[in-house]
């Protein structure tokens, strides 16, 4: 199963200056290259190690993260370039100044920003207003980077997409809406599975099911989890409760407990289905501790990879 595009089509690709704030911005084209350039970048890491020396990413938090934070560090600094933390609550956008100004102040500073943040129409501001790059580090509805990631991994194992089939089982929330629109793109089958309630956003799904048109993707939504992971090639889910839904935890474990990801549910997946998880995992809750860690776990391969792929979307946006 080989790839649709080419190494040389990579090298034209021309996303400068752009913003990365949904993959819905992008064409199908421009993402299949980002995850070649992503690949290629994980495989060749010195060729790229000065690629944008002397820039300067600022990084701000408005929600808490482990693997947002390193991996941005961790990518532009692999790039010869320098991170910058900023937490909302040592700025003064968390003491009301607005984002519009701050997005104004930090072009006159920085290369670009990544921002993990509360409602998608901060960022959309955000970016808006400011004369560099901004990228999605999660907003409420999408985590582009994060799909870039999965679709980096599925790459890894598949060496390309169409044919296979993705399910999402939980939370219709920004990593379901994301990882569906990033499937359909490549032309892989996605199904969800989710309780009455906890379904995907509809602009979302009908977004997903114009360019399921296009590519051939077959879209599934269900309560059913078996029915959802038959003939399934990666089963993926995350927490039940994410930041800031905390109140509602005791209801969603109750409405979240037949949708656990476990060793039952895998067997009804094909054989050489694989497991994955965006992290934090809650073992016990939607995973059960022998899939987590189990033979067809690739969730650190998963993590690792949001490195690379953010390192592809610094690189596009932000060389010189």
């Amino acid at each position: 199963m080989t790839f649709m595009i080419t190494m040389e089509q990579v090298k034209e690709l021309d996303l400068k200056g752009k913003d990365f704030l949904k993959l819905l911005d992008f064409n199908i084209t421009d993402i299949q290259a980002l995850i070649l350039l992503a690949d290629d970048m994980k495989k060749h890491k010195e060729k790229y190690k000065d690629s944008l020396k002397g820039q300067i990413l600022g990084m701000i938090f408005e929600k808490n993260s482990t693997r947002t934070r390193v991996s941005f560090e961790a990518a532009i600094l692999g790039l010869g370039g320098h991170g910058m933390f900023l937490s909302s609550d040592q700025l003064q956008i968390g003491r009301g100044e607005t984002i519009e100004d701050t997005g104004k102040v930090l072009s006159g500073y920085l290369d670009g920003i990544m921002i993990r943040t509360h409602g998608h129409d901060r960022i959309e501001t955000l970016a808006e207003a400011a004369s560099i790059p901004v990228i999605n580090g999660l907003t409420d509805l999408y985590h582009p980077c994060q799909a870039l990631a999965d679709l980096l991994t599925v790459y890894e194992h598949k060496g390309g997409f169409k044919g296979n089939k993705m399910v999402y089982i939980g939370d219709g929330n920004n990593v379901a809406h994301s990882l569906m629109i990033g499937a359909v793109m490549m032309g892989m089958d996605f199904a969800l599975a989710a309780p009455k309630g906890y379904e995907a956003d509809q602009e979302v799904i009908q977004k997903a099911q114009g360019i399921a048109k296009e590519t051939g993707a077959v879209l599934t939504f269900t309560e059913d989890p078996v029915e959802a992971v038959k003939n399934a090639d990666f089963i993926y889910t995350d927490v039940w409760t994410s930041m800031g839904q905390e109140e509602e935890a005791i209801l969603r474990l109750k409405a979240f407990e037949p949708y656990q990801v476990n060793e039952a549910l895998l067997a009804k997946a094909n054989a050489d289905c694989k497991f994955m998880h965006c992290l934090p995992a809650h073992r016990g809750e939607e995973v059960s501790a022998d899939v987590m860690d189990g033979e067809a776990s690739v969730v650190f391969q998963q993590a690792e990879n949001r490195m690379h792929a953010q390192k592809a979307v610094l690189y596009s946006l932000m060389k010189k």
